[in-house]
């Protein structure tokens, strides 16, 4: 028990180091970023006096270590400033736009993770073979082709030439404002509406932004299920296994892949935290409301909170989906402790 509370106090104490790194980091690029954040509020052409009544309104006219602190008073309090653009507050634009990520990545991953596993699994079994070398070719390519050339690609070929894919956007115009925002995953909220229609064109919109991040995401999960799993095929109870008759099937998910299992849980979380903040350039090839567009434009047109806001989002959802893998490694591998 002892030792497990270390652990866990030493976990905890990461956690807690990483947190207050990632906010020193976010505090920087607001201050260090070559865009002064009054002139981006109130113009090129203002007055000298409503710049400096501007500067002292947000606080930076005080020496760094005071703005640090009111810095971290203000995230305490979930308030992640207001944004020029939108001229909301950016938690409220972040409640907003995030949904229609987490929507994109969700659906991204369980379709990258029901095709990479049985992938790397096959390609283990198959190891050295035609069917194996081929699987590696799919996987590097995956990694290798820039998802912003798939994604205009993929537009170019199946909007515009073949005519069989929507265009950009989350849904067709004649949905927009038709159905009420209850989860802002516009397919359960069509769902929820009773609206078939719009759910069957949500799915659509939806196909070729998943389709390329579930590409790109597929690649790396067979890549790491495939290594995994031929050390796990070399195991002496899976030779055990194989010399009692047991089928082949039995063997490879039976003995063999629950132990690959384990080691795939960090391998899918990382996966899932790099598609909800990698997302950007799909989402502004797309035109994808998402968090990613939302960084996209606020960095384009200056606007540093909003920028600020998203970059610390995105670190504490790395964070938090690396505690929770490394929980739950723990907890299904008894050999961790």
């Amino acid at each position: 028990m002892n030792r497990r509370f270390k652990s866990l106090a030493a976990t905890l104490s990461s956690v807690l180091l990483t947190l207050f790194g990632l906010t020193v980091l976010t505090f920087l690029i607001g201050r260090v970023m070559p865009v002064d954040p009054v002139i981006a509020a109130v113009g090129d052409n203002a007055p000298e006096d409503v710049i400096l009544r501007a500067r002292a309104e947000m606080g930076l006219d005080q020496p760094i270590p005071v703005q640090f602190l009111h810095y971290l008073y203000q995230l305490a309090h979930g308030d992640f400033g207001m944004s020029v653009l939108t001229k909301n507050p950016v938690a409220t634009d972040i409640v907003r736009f995030f949904p229609a990520t987490f929507e994109l990545a969700t659906a991204a991953l369980l379709l990258a993770a029901l095709i990479g596993i049985p992938l790397g699994v096959w390609a283990a079994v198959r190891q050295g073979t035609f069917t194996d070398q081929a699987i590696r070719v799919v996987c590097l390519a995956g990694h290798s082709v820039p998802v912003f050339m798939l994604s205009l690609i993929s537009l170019l070929i199946f909007y515009s030439w073949l005519d069989i894919a929507p265009g950009p956007g989350r849904q067709d115009i004649i949905y927009d404002g038709m159905i009420d925002t209850v989860t802002g995953i516009l397919t359960i909220d069509t769902l929820i509406a009773g609206d078939f229609g719009a759910f069957w064109d949500a799915l659509a919109h939806m196909a070729q932004p998943v389709i390329i991040l579930a590409y790109f995401s597929m690649a790396y999960i067979a890549r790491m299920t495939r290594a995994f799993m031929i050390d796990a095929l070399k195991g002496e109870y899976v030779i055990t296994a194989r010399a009692k008759g047991l089928s082949l099937t039995t063997v490879i998910w039976g003995h063999a892949f629950p132990t690959v299992a384990v080691q795939l849980v960090t391998v899918m979380a990382l996966t899932y935290a790099g598609l909800l903040e990698g997302a950007v350039v799909t989402e502004t090839v797309f035109s994808w409301p998402g968090i990613g567009q939302y960084l996209t434009v606020s960095l384009m047109n200056a606007d540093m909170n909003p920028v600020v806001g998203t970059t610390l989002l995105i670190g504490i959802i790395y964070v938090g989906l690396n505690l929770i893998a490394d929980i739950l490694y723990r907890v299904l591998d008894p050999r961790v402790q």
